[in-house]
């Protein structure tokens, strides 16, 4: 048979009896000819034809059947189920995928059609194109999946409603989906959300804690990522720096990462250009630097404000290939509140050091005047009490408060560069229970470094100073200390630098951190308290308070200088000190 003529299917009929057509159409064409109803359906399906030839009292059965065909393949290919139910709630057709939902759902489906046949059934009158009942869209749920369909009526000649078509798709995944998202926005609105009461008492660090916390509860809970770190870009030196981790190894957060998109792994790649990454196989991707042991797979994603990157959320998997498109979509959502709630903090420390000056300054100016008023009326009196010394020695003793009232003020307004009292400080003695310590003092504030220095000095202490991070750092390779503390912001190396330079040197060396105002641009309080932080202070500070934090981070009770034995000038002399 030559597979190039066109191809005709003749079904055998009176025409066809009476008439060679078979035998005429074969000269030019491949033709079939069939006189069974089935066979000559079986043969459109499988076959393409030019033209059908039948009697006209066959052909419009022949028509029917092959659009009847047609549209049952049609509503047996589509992904929704399609069902045709009575008044009587009796399924009269369904298509494949209706079938092959569970008996639940078609039950729910019937009980449905049953409703809104009643609905429609309510339309009076005659049905015409303007009062055609409209289709319904209705929702069920069943066990943990959620359903969706449309009720649409089928009305007769005479206008009444007699069957509805109902089409049924599976809505559970849209349905988990915008679950999530808004379960997400929920928690990230929580997360932004700073309350003035509860929050006004906090210190920054536990401000900072409390974000942390929170950042890690939904991270686990709701994101289901257990190994994360959060980095966030030094705009200075375009370092990325790990401010909250959680389930990686020390020596992955270690390692030095810039916002640059060669060389500095997935995540300075994601920091320079704003693009989220998924490493759906951490050996075949050249990008991958070391992270979580075992890991396979890793989803990074910017932090943004206003558009702006101002860090990375890194989450890591033992799995490979273990994030899609959802968990990046689900990820960009979560770090944008978790941008927006560092910035809050960043803007409350800000805030604070900024109200901090403004109220001292204003203190100040308030409180000169009324000051010098009382010096000047105490000073009047004692011309007038001449002859009485108990009045005026109590006069007196009121002038010297009020100047010891004008010190203290001044020093506030120092701003965070002074240790409050330090001047005054002159203990009776060493204390014992500090005499020999060695302990680093770094700060790039000389006032700062003298005082500590020089405090610590006369209470026994042997103290080496350093002007900036990268001293502290290398001193702390070279020698060994009993106590570290160290400003936060220094240049070169900052706060958490520092500390984990002093953890290389002895796991348990106790590190005390400065700031002033609670300012903590790195957020090293942060990350150093996840490792054993032994405590921040606030500049400025009293000189009560540094020897109590010393006291507690050596472990030793604090001892009143008044009951300390006295010490010769010899101890004095072999202490050693070096302010800057």
């Amino acid at each position: 048979m030559d597979e190039t003529r066109p191809r005709i299917l003749i079904f055998a009929g009176k025409v066809t009896q009476d008439y060679p057509v078979a035998q005429e159409l074969g000269q030019s064409f491949q033709v079939d000819v069939f006189d069974d109803m089935e066979k000559a359906m079986a043969a459109l399906r499988t076959h393409s034809y030019h033209a059908v030839f039948a009697d006209v009292g066959d052909f419009l059965p022949l028509e029917r059947a092959l659009v009847g065909e047609k549209s049952s393949l049609v509503l047996n290919t589509i992904g929704e189920g399609v069902c045709i139910v009575d008044p009587d709630g009796r399924t009269t057709w369904s298509n494949r995928k209706m079938r092959s939902f569970s008996p639940e759902v078609n039950d729910h489906v019937r009980q449905v059609c049953a409703q809104a046949l009643s609905v429609f059934s309510t339309q009076t009158g005659p049905i015409t194109d303007v009062s055609y009942p409209r289709s319904k869209k209705y929702t069920f749920q069943v066990e943990d999946y959620y359903f969706e369909m449309i009720c649409s009526p089928v009305v007769t000649d005479t206008g009444k409603v007699q069957q509805v078509v109902a089409v049924v798709w599976d809505a559970t995944s849209g349905r988990r989906l915008q679950g999530k998202i808004d379960a997400i926005d929920s928690a990230g609105r929580e997360l932004s959300r700073i309350e003035t009461e509860a929050v006004a008492k906090l210190s920054p660090s536990e401000r900072l804690r409390l974000l942390e916390e929170k950042i890690i509860k939904y991270s686990k809970k709701l994101m289901r990522f257990d190994h994360f770190a959060v980095r966030l870009l030094d705009k200075r030196s375009s370092k990325l720096e790990v401010v909250i981790a959680e389930g990686l190894p020390s020596e992955a957060l270690e390692i030095d990462l810039y916002a640059q998109p060669e060389g500095n792994g997935i995540c300075g790649y994601v920091a320079a250009t704003g693009r989220s990454y998924i490493c759906h196989d951490t050996e075949k991707d050249p990008r991958y630097v070391l992270g979580l042991r075992h890991c396979k797979s890793s989803l990074t994603v910017p932090l943004k404000l206003f558009d702006k990157v101002v860090g990375v959320y890194n989450i890591e998997s033992e799995s490979v290939g273990a994030f899609n498109e959802d968990d990046r979509q689900f990820a960009e959502i979560f770090g944008r509140y978790v941008g927006m709630a560092l910035n809050i903090l960043d803007l409350l420390v800000t805030e604070r050091c900024a109200t901090s000056g403004q109220i001292t300054e204003s203190v100040v100016q308030e409180m000169a005047q009324p000051m010098a008023d009382i010096v000047t009326e105490a000073r009047t009196l004692m011309e007038e009490y001449i002859g009485d010394d108990t009045m005026r020695g109590r006069l007196n003793r009121i002038v010297e408060h009020v100047e010891t009232i004008r010190d203290s003020v001044k020093h506030v307004a120092a701003g965070p560069n002074i240790v409050l009292g330090a001047k005054e400080h002159a203990p009776v003695g060493h204390d014992p229970l500090l005499k020999g310590k060695r302990v680093l003092v770094a700060d790039d504030e000389p006032n700062i470094r003298k005082s500590i220095s020089e405090i610590l000095v006369k209470s026994g202490c042997v103290v080496e100073v350093c002007k900036d991070g990268y001293e502290s750092c290398t001193l702390l390779e070279q020698d060994p200390f009993d106590l570290v503390i160290s400003d936060i912001k220094m240049p070169y190396r900052n706060g958490y630098e520092v500390f984990a330079a002093a953890r290389r040197q002895r796991d348990e060396m106790p590190v005390i951190l400065m700031t002033g105002f609670g300012y903590d641009p790195h957020h090293s309080i942060v990350r150093a308290s996840q490792d054993g932080l032994s405590s921040v202070m606030f500049k400025p500070f009293k000189v009560d308070q540094l020897l109590e934090e010393v006291h507690k981070a050596l472990g030793v009770a604090s001892v009143n200088p008044a009951d300390q034995p006295e010490q010769s000038e010899q101890s004095d002399k072999t202490s050693k000190s070096n302010p800057a």
